[in-house]
């Protein structure tokens, strides 16, 4: 095709600007400023409190040689919007109730493309919109700008297009990062107080987006191109082996993936923020995910089935998954997994000698517990119809898909194919090996979370999972959505005695602080990583993670600095969790409970022992009663926490 064709029925009997034109969104609160430039390209510019944040981005795309927007744009038509509604997802994350409010711009350009902007209070987004009648191939899209000088970053450090997305965030100067410093999104960069989290949202049928810097402070979109040809290593490893030129072929009727800078003045408003949620796309008109059910999963992987005190040998077989299963039914753990082991590798329909799963099906279905089979994707992938069937036939609820490593366009695809079919057959599906979220769980509620995080496993054979770590990721990775990072360990050492152990492993950091997780990470299919062994031996502990829910109605953010500490207040109907989590060094925080309404409450807490910055799993717990509004203390060890559920008092 020739890609001047456009719509030409409405286009030529609309004004178009053949001189420079200036347009300015503002976000509703009046606080973040969009500047759009029209002349020889079309170039963005960002503002918070009247200070430039973002300059020099001049957004494009090259369909099939053709630059678009091209040499001096013609704009043709220009829409101002100003949209205050309510959103409601049915399985809400931080909220139960998200306000969508921004206010948008749409410019209509001749050639058959729009750009669609959009600025919220805690940030900007841009997409771009093709109207053609036939496929495009879209050879690049370009994207780079420019930060202020001194500008930080957290610089999630990749090693290439073929990755499970699992970062350490490393800090940088952006004057120092180079073409050669990959990184995946979403990346975080900060300036005199202000934060700008960049990442993506609504990606279909298109290839996720990377970064590189200039050394000038300077960062650039990269996106992995078509493949061409592959070539698998194993029953996971599937390289790309040759590359199109080219990074994806699409209806030229379309949207393509938002561009998000999430800006927020204080590190609160980071985990606050709802942003990527809003710009999902909404579910397909007259769909049904009524049936999906949060919860949370006794897991078998982390702990290597480490059962004791047990008649039968420990292992891959129907007995030790009886037993997960006969204690997620004690504690009303809604879901047990079957991860690596249950199926021949290589054949998810060939199940593994000992196991009869259709068995443990019906037998955890007695007792009110779902399974949940993992599985490889290309394994998967090459009989998804009829393991879908036979999944189903059992009585399986969800699926864990695992190793994906890739987000070029066919692999995106292949996202949504299982959201699509798992959907179809009523199960969950939870994303391992994957890259970041991006709205996807607002057009598929069944997909219900996902990896894409350096995250506890990591204890089995390293030190990258630390508490500074783990007081980074809530600014950084969850901010774009839910997170299994599959807490829970009982067995808790401080950094002195901490050593990577794979089939007895050990967290770093105290067991509160394992326990604050489930309060302060988002995700509504929440793991148990730890054996139920060691959560019967370790029962008061249990029963409060086990009653933490897995979704919230409110979320407050009532302190919190990036890489070094976070208190997270969390509510479910009336009742209110508070949740804390420090890096290694010891803190003590003063929380204003001001969210509270007037009255007296019942606080059980579970805090830091005083011998906890030596034996990592001293804690103490005790109920108090307490009333409010007013302040409450909290006292963390090195790698501590602090986590308390707060009722109202009955008189």
């Amino acid at each position: 095709m020739r890609l001047f064709y456009f719509l030409i029925a409405a286009g030529l009997l609309l004004p178009f600007h053949l001189k420079a034109k200036d347009y300015l969104v503002v976000s509703p609160d009046g606080n973040i400023t969009l500047s759009v430039r029209v002349d020889k390209a079309v170039t963005l510019t960002v503002a918070c409190d009247d200070r430039e944040v973002v300059s020099g981005l001049a957004p494009a795309m090259l369909l099939e040689g053709v630059r678009m927007p091209g040499n001096r744009p013609a704009v043709m038509r220009s829409i101002t919007t100003r949209v205050r509604e309510m959103l409601v997802p049915l399985v809400p994350h931080k909220n139960s109730m998200v306000p969508d409010n921004y206010n948008a711009l749409s410019l209509r350009f001749r050639g058959g493309y729009s750009m669609e902007f959009r600025v919220y209070d805690d940030g900007v987004a841009y997409r771009f919109v093709t109207a053609m009648k036939e496929e495009v191939t879209v050879e690049n899209e370009i994207f780079a700008f420019s930060m202020p000088a001194g500008t930080q970053a957290l610089w999630p450090l990749e090693q290439g297009f073929m990755s499970h997305n699992e970062c350490a965030f490393i800090p940088a100067s952006t004057d120092t990062i180079g073409s050669e410093q990959l990184a995946s999104l979403p990346t975080l960069f900060m300036i005199d107080g202000m934060n700008i989290l960049l990442t993506e949202a609504d990606i279909r049928d298109y290839p996720g987006m990377w970064l590189t810097g200039d050394g000038k402070g300077g960062v650039t979109g990269l996106f992995p191109a078509y493949p061409a040809a592959v070539k698998a290593h194993n029953d996971r490893n599937v390289y790309v082996t040759e590359r199109e030129d080219y990074i994806a072929r699409v209806s030229g009727i379309r949207t393509y993936p938002w561009r998000v800078f999430i800006i927020t003045r204080d590190d609160a408003g980071l985990v606050e923020s709802e942003m990527i949620y809003r710009l999902g796309a909404p579910p397909a008109a007259g769909s049904d995910f009524s049936w999906v059910r949060p919860g949370k999963v006794a897991w078998d992987w982390y702990n290597a089935n480490n059962l004791f005190g047990v008649d039968f040998r420990a292992g891959l077989n129907n007995e030790t998954y009886k037993y997960y299963i006969d204690f997620a039914a004690e504690y009303g753990i809604e879901y047990v997994i079957l991860d690596e082991g249950w199926y021949n590798l290589g054949d998810v329909l060939v199940v593994a000698e000992g196991f009869d799963v259709e068995e443990l099906c019906t037998y955890a279905a007695a007792k009110d517990v779902g399974i949940i089979l993992w599985v490889v994707w290309k394994s998967f992938h090459d009989k998804i119809d009829e393991a879908l069937a036979q999944y189903e036939r059992w009585g399986v609820k969800g699926i864990k898909v695992d190793f994906m490593q890739r987000d070029d366009q066919w692999m995106v695809n292949y996202y949504h194919e299982v959201a699509a079919k798992a959907a179809e057959h009523r199960m969950l599906v939870d994303f391992h090996g994957c890259y970041k979220p991006d709205g996807m769980e607002r057009q598929w509620p069944n997909v219900i979370t996902r990896e894409g995080v350096k995250g506890l496993e990591n204890n089995k054979w390293s030190h990258d999972c630390n508490p500074e770590h783990d007081v980074t990721l809530p600014f950084t990775r969850m901010v774009a959505g839910p997170m299994d990072y599959t807490p829970g360990a009982m067995v808790n050492m401080q950094k002195r005695d901490f050593s990577p152990v794979f089939y007895r492993p050990a967290s770093q950091g105290t067991r509160v602080h394992q326990m604050a997780m489930y309060v302060v990470y988002e995700s509504p299919l929440q793991m148990l990583a730890d054996s139920p062994s060691n959560y019967r031996r370790n029962a008061e502990c249990t029963s409060f993670i086990v009653g933490t829910p897995v979704t919230w109605d409110q979320t407050e953010v009532v302190d919190a600095a990036v890489g070094d500490y976070i208190a997270v207040a969390r509510r479910k109907v009336d009742t209110w969790y508070l949740g804390a989590m420090t890096d290694w060094d010891a803190r003590t925080l003063e929380i204003n409970l001001s969210f509270l309404a007037p009255g007296e409450y019942e606080m059980e807490i579970f805090s830091d022992g005083i011998n906890a910055d030596r034996h990592g799993e001293d804690y103490k717990h005790m109920t108090v009663k307490k009333h409010f509004p007013g302040t409450v203390t909290l006292n963390m060890a090195p790698g501590g926490g602090w986590v308390a559920r707060i009722t109202p008092a009955v008189n």
